[in-house]
C-alpha cells in the first residue's frame, strides 16, 4: 500500500476520498474479496444505482431488493429501517462511498441484512424509534462496523486471545493461521479467516489510519469451511449469521462485539509484519479492568 494512501494521524477526522479513486481496489489488500467480485477496480466512476441492481440481481436472483436514489426516502418520510421493510427498496446516495459499500454488503450477504432490518423493526415496536435501544446499538455496530472473523475449532484459543486484546500473540505469533495473510496460512493447524461485513468499515479502509478499529464477531466453521469458492463461504456466513442476528440475547452480542484494531489483521497493513508494531498502545490497547470499565 503507496504512503499516499496513509493517514498516520491518529487523532486525524476521518475523510472519505472526494472522487472515485479505482486504484483502490488493486493496492489495498482490505479489497480484496470484493475486488474479485464486482470489477470496481475496472469502473471509471462511482457504480450507478443501475449497475448494482444488475449486481444484486447477479448474486441473489430471488430477492426482493433494489436500490433507489435517496430521495425517495427523503420523500417519502418514512423512518430508514421502516422504508427498507415495507418497500424492499434500499434508500442510496450516488457517489458515495459509505452507500456503495451498504449495496455490495446486501449484495452479498442478503440475509443477514434482511434479519438486521426485521430486528430494528421489533426493537423499534417494543421501544420506538426516539432512541436507539441497547439491542439496536449494537445492530448498528455490526451493521456498520463488524468483522466476521470466521474459525476452525481449534482456532479458538485465538478468538480468546483477540477478545482478551492480546493482540501480540493472536495477530503476530499467530499470523500463520490468518487466511488474509500473505505468508500464509499454514496447511494444517488453526485456520481464521477475516470478512468484512460492516460496509462503514470499507468506506474508512479507502482511508486507512491507525486507530481503525472494527467490531470482532467470531463465527465458528466445519473444518473443511476453508477449501470451499468464496462465494460458498459467504453464503454459508450469511446464513449463519441471519439466524444469529435473529436470535441473538443483548448478553450474546456483548460477548461478540468486541474491538478489533483492523490494520493488525495479518496481510492487510505491511507494517504488521513487524513485531514492534503490535507495540503501540494507543492502537493496540490492554483490556481494562472489568471495575474500571464500570
Amino acid at each position: 500500500m503507496g504512503d499516499s494512501m496513509m493517514i498516520t494521524t491518529e487523532n486525524q477526522r476521518f475523510v472519505a476520498p472526494i472522487s472515485w479513486e479505482a486504484q483502490i481496489f488493486e493496492q489495498n489488500p482490505i479489497f480484496a474479496g470484493l475486488a474479485a467480485l464486482f470489477p470496481l477496480a475496472q469502473c471509471s466512476e462511482f457504480p450507478p444505482l443501475s449497475l448494482l441492481n444488475q449486481w444484486v440481481r447477479e448474486y441473489q436472483p430471488s430477492l426482493a431488493i433494489s436500490f433507489v436514489d435517496n430521495t425517495e426516502l427523503t420523500n417519502d418520510g418514512r423512518y430508514y429501517e421502516e422504508f427498507i421493510f415495507a418497500t424492499g427498496k434500499v434508500p442510496t446516495r450516488t457517489d458515495n462511498w459509505h452507500d456503495l459499500f451498504g449495496a455490495l454488503i446486501w449484495c452479498l450477504y442478503p440475509n443477514s441484512k434482511m434479519a438486521l432490518n426485521r430486528r430494528h423493526q421489533q426493537e423499534i415496536a417494543l421501544h420506538g424509534k426516539t432512541q436507539r435501544s441497547p439491542v439496536r446499538h449494537r445492530l448498528t455496530l455490526l451493521d456498520e462496523c463488524g468483522v466476521l472473523l470466521c474459525y476452525s475449532a481449534d482456532a479458538a484459543p485465538i478468538i480468546e486471545q483477540l477478545r482478551n486484546h492480546q493482540w501480540q500473540q493472536a495477530m503476530f505469533t499467530e499470523r500463520d493461521s490468518w487466511l488474509s495473510s500473505t505468508s500464509g496460512p499454514s496447511l494444517s493447524g488453526p485456520r481464521l479467516e477475516p470478512m468484512i461485513f460492516g460496509h462503514a468499515i470499507y468506506e474508512m479502509a479507502t482511508r486507512p489510519y491507525l486507530g481503525l478499529t472494527a467490531k470482532l464477531w467470531p463465527m465458528l466453521v466445519p473444518e473443511q469451511f476453508h477449501e470451499w469458492s468464496l462465494l460458498q463461504r459467504i453464503a454459508f456466513i450469511d446464513e449463519q449469521l441471519s439466524v444469529q442476528i435473529s436470535n441473538n440475547s443483548l448478553a450474546e452480542f456483548q460477548q461478540q462485539l468486541t474491538p478489533l484494531p483492523l490494520l493488525g489483521v495479518p496481510g492487510w497493513y505491511a507494517e504488521n509484519c513487524q513485531q514492534a508494531f503490535y507495540l503501540n498502545t494507543n492502537y493496540f490497547r490492554p483490556k481494562r479492568d472489568i471495575r474500571e470499565s464500570k
